[in-house]
């Protein structure tokens, strides 16, 4: 699993070039798991990274990525809600919910990055949402045009807006299921095998029925 966001190779170049980096330029990302963004923003610009997360495997893997590219990432074990500082840019990308929801943390951002650029990744609604849907992912999850308005409402201007496509959505989705299946394959004779693929038939059954094309997720990139 390469990006824990539906996203795709093409996409994340687009979406780095219009964040307008350069080795001068600071920039964390909060929420940033192994910090695969982070460390290709880093790569390619000689920006100085500083990564923020609570999950240790993840922060691991960051550094252990970091190390093997050979470059300077500061990864840091806290939550993103505690993180105290400010950067010229700042990434957060499917981690809203640990700042307070989506206007909290456009709010936030604009702490961070008083005058710059952020990266936001973010769930949507396509479409009214199902009871189902919502059971699933909760009652907080925007509307597109509501998420823009939270943005402009926070002093935010729309340097850029894109949408993940299907594919890419379906790609994510696969790979959290793909070592398992794997797995299964490997170990058929496992006493576990079938109780492990009934789960995930449940998982694959449960997106492709109940939101797949109903749920969004949009990166803007912000600027102020």
């Amino acid at each position: 699993m390469l990006w824990n966001s539906p996203l795709g190779e093409p996409h994340s170049d687009e979406l780095l070039e219009h964040m307008k980096l350069s080795v001068t330029t600071s920039i964390v990302d909060l929420g940033c798991g192994w910090g695969e963004l982070l460390l290709r923003a880093v790569a390619r610009t000689g920006a100085k990274g500083t990564g923020v997360d609570t999950d240790n495997l993840a922060l691991d893997r960051g550094k252990r990525a970091a190390q093997k590219k050979d470059v300077n990432v500061d990864f840091i074990r806290q939550s993103a809600a505690d993180w105290q500082g400010t950067r010229d840019r700042a990434i957060c990308i499917g981690s809203s919910h640990t700042l307070g929801g989506s206007r909290a943390t456009l709010q936030r951002l604009a702490e961070i990055v008083p005058k710059g650029r952020v990266l936001v990744g973010d769930t949507f609604w396509e479409q009214q949402p199902t009871d189902v849907a919502r059971e699933i992912h909760g009652d907080d999850i925007p509307m597109l045009i509501d998420l823009v308005t939270m943005c402009r409402e926070t002093g935010w201007e729309i340097l850029n807006l894109t949408t993940a496509d299907q594919r890419e959505w379906d790609s994510f989705e696969s790979s959290h299921r793909a070592g398992l299946r794997q797995w299964i394959i490997e170990n058929p004779e496992s006493p576990k095998a079938q109780e492990i693929r009934e789960h995930l038939d449940e998982r694959e059954r449960g997106y492709i029925m109940d939101y797949r094309g109903l749920l969004g997720f949009a990166y803007l990139v912000l600027g102020r």
